[in-house]
């Protein structure tokens, strides 16, 4: 499976991985890296949303305004159900343009989906998005590489870049990096990011 197979998969496979889907909010210190002494409600822009549980949600539990965005209608359909009081819209994160900025840009476990030259084009669009003093949370390989995963009884493709190149891309697009934690065992040996929008 490659990625032009992704938002497919994600449609065949949302009931279950949403059934599924861990739920411990074991993602909740990056989550908190984003809110930390900021005063709120905050704008969120939750890119490949999902199923809204249990990311949006905590942020929607907090009183914050959440958009939540996916490519697939039926993982659409299970965040509106899941989440009440979430902005879900069906649309491809790639070349978005909503025409609003928000205080914290998303793309957690979805952004890594991408293709290479994908994953590149995004930086724009996280920055046409994001306010000023925005953070920006994402999720990437701890290293340049294409590997398979499994969603449901499905395959997945996922691909990553770099350190160096991403490092590269955000200051290009205005972001300053606060930390990159790679195969981080407090995150479940995900690698994330975390970035501050300068607009420089």
């Amino acid at each position: 499976m490659g990625p032009g197979d992704i938002l497919q998969t994600y449609e065949r496979e949302a009931v279950t991985w949403a059934r599924q889907r861990n739920r411990s909010l074991w993602e909740r210190p990056a989550l908190e890296a984003c809110v930390a002494g900021r005063d709120g409600p905050l704008s969120v822009l939750d890119l490949g949303c999902g199923s809204g549980q249990p990311i949006a949600q905590w942020f929607v539990a907090r009183g914050d305004q959440v958009t939540g965005v996916d490519g697939a209608e039926a993982m659409v359909e299970e965040a509106r159900s899941r989440v009440p009081g979430l902005e879900v819209i069906h649309a491809d994160m790639r070349g978005l343009s909503m025409g609003r900025t928000f205080d914290i840009v998303l793309a957690f476990n979805s952004f890594f989906h991408l293709n290479p030259t994908d994953q590149r084009a995004m930086f724009p669009v996280f920055a046409t998005h994001a306010a000023a003093d925005a953070r920006l949370l994402l999720t990437t390989g701890p290293a340049a590489g294409e590997a398979q995963g499994t969603v449901g009884g499905s395959s997945v493709y996922h691909a990553s870049l770099a350190p160096d190149e991403y490092r590269a891309l955000l200051a290009e697009y205005g972001f300053d990096v606060v930390w990159f934690r790679s195969n981080d065992p407090e995150l479940k040996g995900h690698s994330v990011w975390l970035a501050r929008f300068t607009g420089a």
